[in-house]
């Protein structure tokens, strides 16, 4: 017997004819022995109406009631989700954030999990019962609803498996697992039995949508075995498969992989923009004054390249941040011309982050060779490189995202 907790997310509990097919895969798990908590979703579409409603009500509306508002759609598929178990003779209850309770900080909209005492619910799991937890949600310090922000419900679910003690997160999802790359680019990309979390939060964060990046942290840090598979499978079929796994990845410590691959997968973002700052004195505390205020406008930056020119005095900063916060780092630049110093700034938006990932670079020489080799036999140009233990990012025009992604994934040996 095994204590597990199931997360479905809305394209799974999209209506009722799919809770109902949910809610037969929460039965086989109930009548192989195993206790088994829910975590889920609102239904497809019903948090952008929600979000929608409360933009039309006022576009400065309190963070506060907005959480009332969109934090409903996971309250009603939970109770949805406890009515059709019952109705199979499953014994269920539903709970909401505040009932656990799930804390989390104040803010609101975007909290984040400070705290979960799991005790009532390992208590009614012990006794048989089933709990359907509202994903996304929890309570802040002033003892109202809090959100997690988009995606969140992934996070309350292995946040929750980590307080219960649970022996694994199943993510049901409409994907059966974590592929070597995008298979509507890769015709060949193979599903993977096994990432490790470092190689999984680098494919979420860098371009892979398959998990959200805080509940791959999140996992990590509590080393929750998390399994990612199809809500659409029959629940009926099989359950058995590699490694005595159901279909689907799973995510967990390296030690757990037998056979390391040198690269585990490709990903791409296509969410990237780039900016360069032109002829910037060559000096201390400029680049503090670029990134700080930007920092300050609360935009992330990502790839950062500096050429210095050849007499030394002035140099050319290029740097990516996301798309969506593009018009506003030049505005935040152009602001600041007199502190910093340039005498031009120029951008693209058609540019898009292609990266490496695998555990096995770590001990493997040549890996970043090959892919600029590879990328250069192509015609591919380089606009910028960043690294890490585990990765290579290269930053190239967006025209030529399927060929790298083609190229590289050919390349290490990943077709199937």
């Amino acid at each position: 017997m095994a204590r597990l907790v199931l997360k479905f997310g809305g394209t799974s509990v999209a209506n009722l004819e799919r809770i109902r097919n949910v809610a037969r895969h929460v039965k086989r798990e109930v009548d192989a022995g195993h206790q088994v908590a829910v975590v889920v979703s609102a239904m497809s579409g019903e948090t952008n109406k929600l979000v929608g409603l409360c933009r039309e009500a006022s576009l400065l509306h309190d963070a506060r009631e907005y959480d009332a508002v969109v934090s409903s759609g996971e309250q009603v598929t939970s109770g949805l989700l406890a009515i059709v178990l019952q109705d199979m003779g499953v014994e269920a209850r539903s709970w909401q954030g505040w009932q656990i309770p799930l804390k989390t900080d104040a803010q609101h909209g975007a909290a984040r999990i400070t705290d979960i005492d799991g005790d009532k619910l390992i208590e009614r799991l012990e006794k048989g019962q089933v709990a359907v937890v509202a994903g996304f949600q929890g309570v802040a310090p002033d003892n109202r609803i809090a959100t997690l922000g988009r995606g969140g419900s992934d996070t309350s679910a292995v946040a929750l498996a980590a307080a219960i003690r649970a022996d694994r997160c199943d993510i049901y999802t409409d994907v059966d697992g974590v592929y070597t790359t995008d298979p509507r680019i890769v015709p060949r990309a193979r599903r993977l039995d096994r990432i490790a979390f470092e190689e999984m939060l680098e494919m979420a964060s860098l371009g892979a949508k398959v998990l959200q990046v805080r509940s791959v942290e999140m996992a990590m840090v509590h080393g929750v075995r998390t399994f990612v598979r199809s809500s659409f499978d029959d629940p009926d079929a099989p359950q058995l498969g590699a490694g005595g796994l159901p279909p689907g990845t799973l995510i967990c410590d390296e030690d757990e992989i037998v056979e390391q691959q040198v690269v585990t997968g490709i990903a791409f973002a296509k969410d990237e923009a780039q900016i360069s700052i032109r002829n910037v004195a060559d000096k201390p505390g400029v680049a503090s004054a670029v990134f700080g205020s930007l920092a300050d406008a609360n935009i992330n930056v990502d790839m950062i390249v500096q050429n210095i020119s050849p007499d030394g005095r002035t140099t050319d900063i290029t740097f990516t941040v996301p798309e969506s916060d593009y018009d506003r780092a030049f505005a935040v630049l152009r602001d600041k011309k007199d502190l910093i110093g340039y005498q031009a700034i120029e951008g693209a938006r058609d540019v898009v982050k292609v990266s490496v990932i695998g555990m096995g670079m770590r001990s493997h020489a040549g890996i970043a060779a090959r892919c600029f080799q590879g990328l250069a036999e192509k015609g591919i140009n380089i606009r910028a490189i960043t690294t890490s233990e585990i990765k290579i990012s290269v930053l190239i025009d967006s025209a030529y995202t399927e060929l790298a992604v083609r190229t590289l994934h050919s390349l290490y040996g990943l077709d199937g």
